[in-house]
């Protein structure tokens, strides 16, 4: 009787590891800082335009600070402005961070990193990270730059981290909205569109600008559900000489809340984009 010959078997592979959020969101976030230490031009230019809004509507504005109804206790245009230029720069630079993604597509970066081990959360996370550290020192500059025009904010060291939190929280959100697109709709010029689409009319219906006691009903009843107003009004208050933290706390809370959910949201388009593959 033959006996069979029997094929050595092979153990079954060992399941991939995910591996530790925490140690793969902070390696995608020094890989995104290291790129932009490698380009200091780009964090340069990016100061450029905020510096111009501070400089440009602080002088043509002055006056409005006088009219009737306008915010006195806020103190000059400049002093008003400021919180609004900080945000305004949050959006802006927020509205292009799924570019990043998609130059990760076009050049087979993403395709390898869903591959890898590396936690989807953790590419969400990473580039998240990258844009409040970003938005942290455009912060910094644009008060220092305020601070050289004249502004003094009686709010502090508290009201100036207050802003810094506000700024970080909504370029959060914009920043998970913008890397939602970029998964979705993987083409940078139609990225480009519909974040300027969306940027602009949050950016003017606000009290970024203006004073919204100034401005027409509907404008002050839409800034009351605006991300963006809330982010200018808490760091407003928290600036002035007679903060009202009743309406810091409620808006920093629904800001946080808000940015937890947009970054949930944009992981799961990850799936959308293996799937359209």
């Amino acid at each position: 009787m033959s006996t069979a010959t029997l094929a050595p078997t092979r153990p079954a592979p060992a399941p991939m590891r995910r591996g530790n959020l925490g140690a793969h969101s902070a390696y995608l976030t020094a890989r995104s800082l290291r790129t932009l230490w490698r380009q200091p031009a780009y964090a340069a230019a990016t100061l450029i335009q905020p510096i111009i809004w501070l400089l440009l509507f602080g002088a043509l504005f002055k006056s409005v600070s006088q009219l009737p109804g306008f915010a006195a206790a806020h103190g000059t245009y400049l002093e008003f402005i400021t919180p609004g230029v900080i945000v305004m720069t949050a959006l802006f630079s927020s509205g292009w961070a799924g570019t990043v993604y998609i130059e990760d597509m076009n050049r087979g970066v993403m395709d390898r990193l869903l591959a890898s081990p590396v936690r989807r959360g953790a590419m969400m996370i990473g580039t998240l990270a990258y844009q409040a550290l970003t938005t942290v020192l455009q912060t910094l500059v644009v008060f220092g730059i305020a601070f050289l025009a004249g502004a003094r904010f009686p709010g502090g060291a508290v009201g100036v981290g207050v802003t810094v939190l506000a700024a970080g929280l909504i370029s959060v959100v914009v920043a998970s909205l913008s890397n939602a697109l970029a998964l979705l709709l993987r083409q940078q010029e139609a990225l480009i569109g519909i974040s300027q689409f969306l940027v602009l009319p949050l950016q003017f219906v606000s009290s970024a600008v203006m004073d919204t006691r100034l401005s027409p009903p509907w404008v002050q009843h839409v800034a009351r559900y605006n991300p963006v107003d809330w982010a200018v009004v808490a760091s407003r208050e928290s600036l002035s000489s007679a903060t009202q933290w009743g309406a810091v706390w409620p808006r920093l809370g629904c800001l946080a809340v808000l940015a937890c959910v947009m970054a949930a949201l944009a992981t799961r388009a990850f799936g959308s984009y293996q799937r359209s593959l």
